[in-house]
């Protein structure tokens, strides 16, 4: 929840777009589910995320994943005039996911277990098309430029007499800029309620920390559009 608390200033900024709206044209709220992925590196880490050589026994030398999980989503569109608008959106792992499994050196620390867990974050800030737009569905396309953001976290697990601990601490950050684009097609159950299936592309430069700099998310969006279509 606190993580989530970090975007309602965004929320508070898209509800007030509301009363404009509704004298101008159509404004939407969703929020969103989906995925994400970006293919591995063929780097290798060991704890302190530096490279490293396979057969190095301390700290030890591990492969790094591709990018993959769970993603949620929130934004909204200003549709200012029939087909075209702006639109601003926030999609993130709610989890984490483990970037590297430090196991093999977790016994020499007083361990259970050790590992590097990341999170993303993508920000965009669009230009939308509605190349189709009738009362019951639209064609939505969107373009624009924001920020990846790539966080790591050290967990690990200890016992002792006292039973089972499990702990994370936050370590380090990575920010990128970010090229977006996406297409997604807007059905409307109701006059205001829509669901959209969505795939975007993501352009980060310099993702190091994965095997591409395309990072693809496949998302499905449910909103509600404020105003006349």
């Amino acid at each position: 929840m606190r993580r989530i608390s970090r975007y309602l200033p965004l929320l508070f900024v898209l509800l007030c777009c509301i009363p404009f709206a509704s004298a101008q044209s159509a404004f939407d709220l969703n929020v969103g589910f989906g995925a994400v992925q970006a293919k591995a590196s063929s780097t290798q880490v060991d704890q302190n995320l530096n490279t490293c050589t396979t057969g190095d026994l301390y700290p030890p030398c591990v492969p790094t994943p591709a990018l993959k999980g769970f993603m949620m989503g929130f934004g909204g569109d200003l549709m200012l005039w029939k087909k075209f608008g702006i639109g601003g959106e926030v999609v993130l792992q709610p989890g984490k996911q483990t970037y590297v499994d430090l196991s093999g050196s977790a016994g020499s620390l007083g361990l259970n277990s050790l590992a590097i867990q990341s999170r993303m974050t993508l920000f965009d800030f669009n230009g939308v098309f509605e190349p189709i737009n009738t009362k019951k569905v639209a064609l939505k396309l969107e373009g624009g430029v924001g920020a990846a953001n790539l966080k790591f976290y050290e967990s690990g697990s200890s016992s002792s007499v006292l039973g089972s601990q499990n702990q994370s601490q936050f370590i380090q950050s990575a920010n990128h800029f970010n090229v977006h684009g996406g297409v997604g097609v807007e059905i409307f159950v109701t006059d205001h309620i829509f669901i959209r299936p969505q795939f975007d592309i993501h352009y980060v430069p310099n993702l190091s920390q994965f095997g591409s700099n395309l990072v693809k998310t496949e998302m499905v969006w449910i909103g509600y559009s404020f105003g006349d279509r």
